[in-house]
């Protein structure tokens, strides 16, 4: 049933995905394909996490649980991302607009199309948890909400700092190297990386086999993060804006985990 559910995430992920490419076009912003995948993957999970173990059954404790977890994620992170793209374009789809030209429109399509499957494997590790053995609640789903939750107040503390960095008319054109930003290049990817470990915790049983495919989500978010859609993307914006500022500050600063800034 796991892989059912994963194909139907897939299956409907990509029509989210079509329609935000198409959004995308016509306001002339790309960024809403952030918004649109966002929103999408939380309805496509949380609703994947409640269907029943059993026909007829109603959902038990955990599978509300860890919707509840999908849900509260994407409502956090979309109602974060929405009214920052309906102010103006993020950087990365902005350079991709100056790089690409007449070519925007079908690269983008190849930018945009990819993030389905990428939902449906983060669902993997979403529906394994949901779909644990046990009726009643235990200590890892506590320890699973504790893990979002702090993954949750982490990001939402990086975006505040880097909002009122932003505030001061005296920071315009600085790097911002305040607060989690300072141990951090990316803080904000960072803890959104964490919160995808919460699965795991919830759903890993070494005695199921299905069960190491828990690791699924924090794997594929930390290359997207890292290695894909989101650091390299975002620093080519910032060393082009930025310049000898900005790789100073990645000298100095871990790009991803958190740890002591480096001596100038």
């Amino acid at each position: 049933m796991i892989w059912i559910l994963s194909l139907a995430v897939l299956v409907s992920m990509t029509v989210v995905m079509l329609c935000a490419w198409g959004y995308g076009l016509a306001r002339k912003n790309g960024g809403w394909t952030d918004v649109f995948w966002t929103f999408g993957t939380g309805v496509a999970l949380a609703g994947a996490s409640l269907f029943p173990l059993e026909p007829g059954a109603a959902p038990q404790q955990r599978q509300w649980l860890v919707a509840a977890l999908v849900a509260f994620w994407a409502l956090r992170l979309g109602g974060y991302l929405a009214p920052r793209v309906a102010r103006h374009e993020d950087p990365r789809y902005a350079q991709f607009r100056k790089d690409w030209g007449a070519a925007y429109a079908r690269n983008m399509l190849f930018v945009t199309l990819p993030q389905a499957p990428a939902a449906a494997l983060l669902g993997l590790s979403v529906l394994i948890a949901a779909r644990t053995p046990g009726a009643a609640l235990a200590f890892r789903d506590v320890l699973g909400v504790a893990i979002l939750l702090l993954a949750i107040g982490g990001e939402g503390l990086a975006d505040a700092q880097m909002k009122l960095f932003k505030a001061d008319p005296a920071n315009h054109g600085k790097v911002a190297e305040v607060g989690l930003w300072g141990w951090s290049r990316h803080p904000n990817y960072f803890f959104e990386w964490l919160g995808w470990l919460a699965y795991p915790v919830i759903g890993f049983d070494p005695t199921r086999p299905v069960a190491w495919l828990s690791f699924t989500a924090p794997i594929v978010m930390f290359l997207l993060l890292t290695r894909v859609s989101g650091i390299p993307p975002l620093e080519a914006a910032q060393l082009q804006s930025k310049g000898d500022a900005y790789r100073a500050y990645q000298a100095r600063v871990s790009a991803f985990f958190p740890l002591p800034p480096k001596s100038a």
